[in-house]
């Protein structure tokens, strides 16, 4: 029998529709139905109607009291969640926004790769969806001057990448629907013209940016202190000391570059570790051929591992053993995962985006990487607090996402795999420490550069210094590496919420197996709380694990 639903609960409820109706992008990439039609207001007003939602829940959670457990974990969630986007949009860092991978930019296109494409009605919606596109473009177009007025200018560097990815995007709108329904001249000629009127919009969004917008960027890529320790904490739920997390991040980047050396020199004595890593990728028992041989090789490798650890290391229900590995129709050389819709008719993805012209693959850098993104990385993490129905409110379930707890559990879940004899292979354990290694980088670089901090050799860090100090931990191609550090420099905090989180969980894990709680039990009881700020991840362990 599920757990009676309680006034605290009915409040998240609440947010929750009101949070789907304001963020109708957000809502499907949850898998929250029914807003499907429209895309998300991203204009100034659209911005403060967003806050302005959050505020309401939080005066409404004054007014109720906690009857259980459930209940404070939720209230102290929503005061870190909600609390933090108003701070946020106090600090004006919300309006505007514009970055190479995770801005309105993309997400206004990029929310049409989660929805169904099997029927009329399917491309229907999507055609409703699209004409809404040219008016949330121009309202995005507004965000971007009013940052500008307003002292919050993007970078020059955003702003460049953001004129070609525009360029891009038209295209994949015109594509999207060049062939759909055939058969249904009315709707084919519709989304015909409703595709033209979208592309003609980013075509002009494009000319916005060059005209309007970069004239008065940033030619510095820093946020400055200040404002990278709030968006930090908005990423890991938890305040961490950025000196001791930089100082970290440059001792792990040295444990990891330690324990590859040693696995070069067993896989070829006398190698360096970058000799080792281009050795790899020419064995061929490493190499996959083709995008087709590639998903199935995601495939075959994610379905073994969900048969292997379900019932014995974890708890898998029965919909969550499901996963598609899918190629994306992308090609920023990205992998993602998007999580089961609510009803789980759609179920969690793997999406891999192929940069153009590439069609070799080396799997034992990606071996990880499916760990990584599906089982027991997020596919396991997210998939579990959708299917918890019975305990948990909506908004835990599905509104309540923080990048720490979620990024940091999927490396953990890598390292994981190796504790549990996956990466015995020492090619496969090698491309988990090069992923490890480029994580920990990242600590660096995005502390560094951000906070203007010095370098091992006492440069002030920017985005030459970065760039040479990636190149010099990866070996991931250049063309990658670019917009990885693009990335970095327009997503600030972002970045070492994987390292950080990863870090946090480890010392989750150690602290409760320390005091006897078996490793299986502390990943149920974690798991089952769903998504947390990693500060309420921590206080709602002691206090479970003080009552059990």
């Amino acid at each position: 029998m599920g757990r009676p639903a309680t006034a605290v609960d009915a409040v998240a409820e609440r947010y929750l529709e009101a949070f789907a109706a304001l963020d109708p992008c957000a809502a499907t990439e949850v898998g929250i139905t029914g807003h499907d039609d429209d895309i998300t207001d991203y204009s100034p007003e659209g911005v403060a109607g967003r806050v302005d939602a959050a505020k309401s829940a939080l005066r409404e959670l004054e007014g109720v009291n906690p009857v259980d457990a459930v209940d404070h974990v939720t209230i102290a969630a929503m005061r870190e969640r909600l609390g933090t986007q108003i701070e946020l949009h106090d600090a004006g860092l919300d309006v505007g926004e514009l970055n190479v991978i995770a801005s309105p930019l993309q997400t206004m296109r990029n929310v049409f790769d989660l929805m169904a494409t099997d029927t009329d009605d399917d491309w229907a919606l999507i055609s409703r969806r699209l004409s809404r596109l040219p008016d949330r473009v121009a309202g995005y177009a507004e965000a971007l001057r009013t940052a500008v007025s307003s002292g919050h200018a993007p970078a020059v560097r955003q702003v460049s990448r953001g004129i070609e990815q525009a360029g891009q995007i038209q295209l994949l709108i015109t594509n999207m629907v060049a062939t759909a329904v055939p058969d249904n001249e009315t709707l084919h000629d519709e989304l015909q013209q409703h595709a033209a009127a979208a592309a003609q919009a980013y075509s002009e969004l494009a000319r916005m940016l060059g005209d309007d917008i970069a004239p008065y960027a940033r030619l510095d890529d820093a946020y400055g202190r200040e404002a990278y320790g709030l968006l930090s904490r908005s990423f890991l739920g938890a305040s961490v000391d950025l000196d001791e997390t930089y100082e970290w991040g440059l001792w792990l980047l040295e444990s990891v570059v330690a324990e590859q050396s040693s696995i070069a020199q067993r896989l070829y004595p006398g190698a360096s570790v970058a000799e080792a890593l281009r050795r790899l990728d020419a064995e061929d028992r490493y190499l996959v051929h083709g995008v087709d041989a590639l998903q199935a090789w995601m495939q075959d490798l994610s379905d073994r591992a969900v048969q292997s650890l379900a019932d014995t290391h974890f708890d898998i229900d029965e919909p969550l053993r499901r996963l598609e590995c899918r190629i994306a129709p992308t090609h920023t050389g990205g992998i993602y995962y998007t999580g089961p819709s609510e009803d789980l008719t759609r179920p969690g993805r793997m999406w891999w985006s192929i940069p153009h012209g590439t069609d070799t693959f080396h799997t034992w850098q990606e071996t990880t990487t499916v760990f990584h993104e599906g089982v027991p990385g997020h596919h396991l993490q997210i998939g579990r607090a959708v299917v918890m129905a019975d305990r948990l409110n909506r908004w835990r379930r599905l509104g309540c996402w923080v990048s720490g707890h979620g990024e940091g559990w999927a490396l953990y879940a890598e390292r994981l795999m190796a504790e549990l004899g996956w990466l015995d292979d020492d090619g496969d354990r090698m491309g988990m420490l090069d992923a490890q290694r480029f994580r920990a980088a990242r600590v660096v670089i995005d502390i560094g550069v951000h906070c203007r901090m010095r370098t091992p050799d006492g440069k002030i860090w920017d985005a030459d210094t970065a760039w040479e100090f990636l190149l010099s931990h990866s070996a991931m191609t250049e063309e990658h590496l670019g917009f990885e550090l693009d990335r970095y420099l327009g997503w600030p905090g972002q970045a070492p919420s994987y390292a950080i989180g990863q870090r946090i969980w480890q010392q989750l894990r150690d602290d409760f197996v320390g005091r006897g709680l078996p490793m299986k039990e502390f990943h149920s009881r974690a798991l089952d709380l769903g998504g947390l700020p990693l500060d309420v991840l921590r206080s709602a362990l002691s206090q479970d694990f003080a009552a059990s």
